[in-house]
């Protein structure tokens, strides 16, 4: 409480933002003048409806919500003071905060994403171990596209033109849209967000930009800050910036890959490579939880139906969880690297996932490989593109696998099991209402 009202005055904040990461990512909450915004602090008088968490990405509740009670009675929001930062857009001095939700009687909404990381990480703490996590985001840059059944075009650079062809690792392609990198970097440092490298990636106009690597919640925060900062950004330039996972037909999707490894919790010893650089057991028993629960948590990685687009072969996606040493083709790769930075790379999260979900599941997963002393199979040579096709091919076969895994019952939380599957399969029929373009195209005048 002190920090925050220190930070309020000392930067003559007028208005803060009081967000909260809902099951898609997206921000919810309210925006509070400030002088309220402490005072209600003290009583605890900012509130939500507890549906907030089975609210659908199209705006809508399940019908079948057996997860919130009748009533949709109240939940509190508690900030992190640890989260306060300028919102650097407005022109008013103006704050955000992110909160995390609690019950009247101060038990928190168990089934809302960042108490479901927060969840996880305390399984590591019990141990002794610390995740650190390193997010890659990947996004495309498009026109304003202001009906939705047309397809999403390139926008147009600094010489006129749209970007045509894949300049994967172009120092000019991405020079191109310099004015909105050098807004979202300083964007990014107006708010303590700490990217490092930006990239232009394989599609036209696709970026990817990578986090420095640290706390796993922290980064969660982060890269829920920089969907919006980058959006915002590229807003103010006439151009969107998009995370779907596959937003256009001849282009490759965008991912979130997540580098993961574990630490001693009071030495910092990186606990996946031994003394003389070796891997570990329990580093491939990481693996091998991966390998074995990944599957079954795809929800949390591929929440949307888009996301399954993306995951097909010869596309910089995976489509199984084999692994290999510095192999871009296998689900799970492990760049070279000194002992003390051994980790695995997650390459199977898609941009559109929510951060905290995404990490949460990642993590879930291979704790439960060193929880169970799993071993992984043999890593894989060549590219993996030429084994079978492991993970599910569509939303409706994850939801079936997500709610058929008790270890990820135990791990996550049955509850917040049930909230996905209610948000996810309301936003599967909801799809299925909804006639496509290639329908009309293909069998209105020939079946």
């Amino acid at each position: 409480m002190g920090f925050m009202e220190d930070f309020i005055k000392k930067n003559r904040i007028t208005e803060v933002e009081c967000l909260v990461p809902d099951m898609s990512g997206i921000a919810r909450g309210k925006i509070v003048p400030a002088e309220k915004f402490l005072r209600i602090l003290r009583d605890r008088g900012l509130r939500l409806p507890e549906a907030i968490f089975v609210q659908t990405v199209t705006g809508e509740y399940p019908e079948d919500d057996a997860v919130t009670s009748d009533e949709n009675s109240d939940i509190y929001m508690i900030p992190d003071e640890r989260t306060i930062r300028f919102v650097p857009w407005y022109e008013e001095p103006t704050a955000q905060v992110i909160t995390d939700c609690v019950y009247a009687d101060g038990s928190p909404v168990n089934f809302s994403p960042r108490h479901v990381l927060k969840r996880v990480l305390s399984l590591y703490e019990e141990r002794g171990w610390k995740p650190m996590v390193a997010p890659e985001l990947e996004f495309f840059l498009v026109q304003v596209n202001k009906d939705p059944d047309y397809p999403l075009v390139p926008p147009v650079g600094r010489n006129g033109r749209v970007e045509s062809g894949r300049q994967a690792f172009g120092i000019d392609a991405v020079n191109e849209f310099d004015p909105i990198f050098e807004m979202v970097y300083d964007f990014c440092e107006a708010q303590d967000i700490d990217i490092d490298t930006l990239t232009h990636e394989a599609g036209a106009a696709q970026i990817e930009i990578n986090f420095n690597h640290g706390d796993a919640l922290e980064l969660a925060d982060q890269a829920f800050l920089f969907k919006r900062t980058a959006r915002e950004a590229a807003l103010r330039h006439q151009v969107y910036a998009t995370f779907m996972a596959k937003p256009m037909q001849n282009e490759p999707g965008s991912a979130m890959h997540i580098h993961q490894s574990v630490v001693d919790a009071d030495s910092g010893r990186n606990l996946f490579s031994d003394a003389n650089g070796a891997d570990t057991p329990l580093f491939m028993s990481h693996i091998a939880g991966l390998q074995k629960y990944l599957p079954y948590a795809m929800p949390l990685l591929a929440p949307n139906v888009n996301s399954y687009r993306r995951l097909v072969p010869n596309s910089d996606a995976p489509i199984n969880v084999h692994w290999g040493r510095d192999n871009r083709t296998t689900g799970l790769r492990v760049p070279v690297s000194p002992a003390d930075s051994r980790r695995v790379e997650n390459r199977v999260a898609g941009a559109d996932a929510n951060p905290y979900l995404a990490i949460a599941a990642s993590l879930a997963c291979g704790y439960l490989g060193m929880a169970q002393g799993l071993e992984p199979t043999d890593p894989v040579k060549g590219s993996a593109y030429r084994l079978a096709f492991t993970l599910p091919r569509h939303q409706g076969d994850a939801l079936q696998k997500f709610n058929a895994c008790k270890p990820l019952k135990e791990v996550l939380g049955e509850k917040f099991l049930d909230a996905v599957t209610c948000v996810k399969e309301a936003e599967y029929e909801a799809y299925h209402r909804v006639i496509s373009s290639w329908e009309r195209e293909n069998l209105l005048l020939n079946v």
